[in-house]
């Protein structure tokens, strides 16, 4: 068979995938004869209301001399870990905006971070395509700084993600910009299980961020560049047990919804989405329509604790609270005059629920109070 052949089967090939998709598309849609929206509307829900002291910011955690890019809380205590390109690691203590620990890093592009479930240790990674695990307990070295306990080295592109698997301070899942997802057995420093890569199942592009199940630690989802959520099962690396379209651009952040049973994504295309990952179906679209028709790319989410609240950074310095039933921007923390200067990065909830921390790439940390530890359901 000739070179013209080749090129010919290979393009006739790429319509009938191109087909497929868009039919497949084309029955979701019909499949999809409402939304989570529309459904609360029929049933009389309203919208949840903020009060002037409900969400208030109550410290700033300034430190940092270089843009901040993760933030991730403690299961238990009240402490956050932070990454900056400065080249450290911060473990605040939030409640009295102290450094705890100020970890010189041994690559100063991090992009990740994460705490242990016993906030014993923390992981980070970055452009060197090493996540470098810290124990925090560890004596430091004749300059002061802690050295790094264990080095999971075997991606192939720049570590994007990192999440410990919760009730475990043993293995780790990492994210990478060589497309794929690795479970570590950090004990060992050895790859458990590798998702993606040479499998058909896996992501076409550089994999930005994973959520692992609270319900279910054997199930997390990975959010790509190829503008596509996947559902992994660690007990069946070779392939993907779902793929989730919809975004027109990369997906920047995921995270399971509370019950395990959705998971929200955030993306360069400016919305947030939800979906569920026993039927594959998209459930909801959150986006906002701005004046100026410029629309800022979603950086980071999260969920609150009764899932009826989305927490979502995007590039212009807005934070939005969206009510996840009725689809509607409910608060923008980023028109608050205690607001953040630059873009949202990164953000997260504590433990409890009672607090909200965002990072910025103006250098510094913000924490949000709920007055009166409000319950929203």
């Amino acid at each position: 068979m000739s070179v013209a052949e080749l090129k010919d089967r290979h393009s006739a090939a790429i319509d009938t995938v191109n087909n497929l998709r868009h039919r497949l598309k084309q029955k979701r849609l019909s499949l999809l004869d409402t939304d989570i929206c529309e459904y609360a509307r029929s049933q009389g829900r309203t919208p949840v209301t903020f009060g002037p002291t409900d969400l208030v910011c109550c410290r700033t955690l300034q430190g940092h001399t270089g843009k901040v890019y993760s933030l991730d809380w403690t299961s238990e205590k009240s402490q956050i870990v932070s990454a900056s390109q400065d080249g450290r690691l911060i473990v605040w203590n939030a409640l009295t905006r102290q450094k705890i620990h100020a970890i010189k890093l041994p690559c100063a592009w991090v992009m990740t971070c994460a705490f242990s479930p016993t906030g014993q240790s923390v992981a980070c990674g970055g452009l060197d395509s090493v996540c470098s695990i810290f124990h925090l307990n560890s004596p430091t070295d004749k300059d002061g700084n802690l050295p790094v306990s264990r080095m999971l080295s075997g991606h192939k592109g720049y570590v994007s993600s990192c999440q410990y698997v919760p009730d475990e301070d043993t293995h780790l899942i990492t994210g990478s910009g060589d497309q794929t997802c690795v479970l570590w057995d950090i004990t060992t420093g050895l790859k458990t299980s590798v998702f993606g890569g040479e499998f058909q199942s896996g992501h076409t592009a550089d994999v930005y961020s994973i959520s692992i199940n609270a319900t279910n630690s054997r199930m997390f989802v990975s959010g790509s560049c190829d503008a596509t959520a996947r559902l992994w099962d660690t007990r069946v690396a070779s392939r993907a047990v779902r793929t989730f379209h919809g975004h027109e651009g990369d997906v920047n952040a995921v995270k399971f919804f509370p019950d395990g049973n959705r998971f929200g994504t955030g993306s360069e295309d400016g919305t947030c989405r939800l979906f569920d990952i026993r039927t594959g179906h998209q459930l909801q679209v959150y986006y906002q329509q701005h004046s100026d028709n410029d629309i800022p790319p979603v950086t980071s989410i999260a969920f609150f604790a009764s899932g009826r609240l989305l927490f979502a950074g995007y590039t212009n310095g807005d934070c939005y609270v969206w009510d996840t039933l009725l689809a509607k921007v409910v608060l923008n923390l980023g028109s608050f005059q205690d607001s953040h200067d630059d873009r949202i990065s990164c953000l997260g909830l504590s433990a409890d629920g009672s607090a909200l921390c965002t990072g910025s790439w103006d250098t510094n940390l913000k924490i949000w109070a709920f007055g009166g530890h409000r319950k929203t359901t």
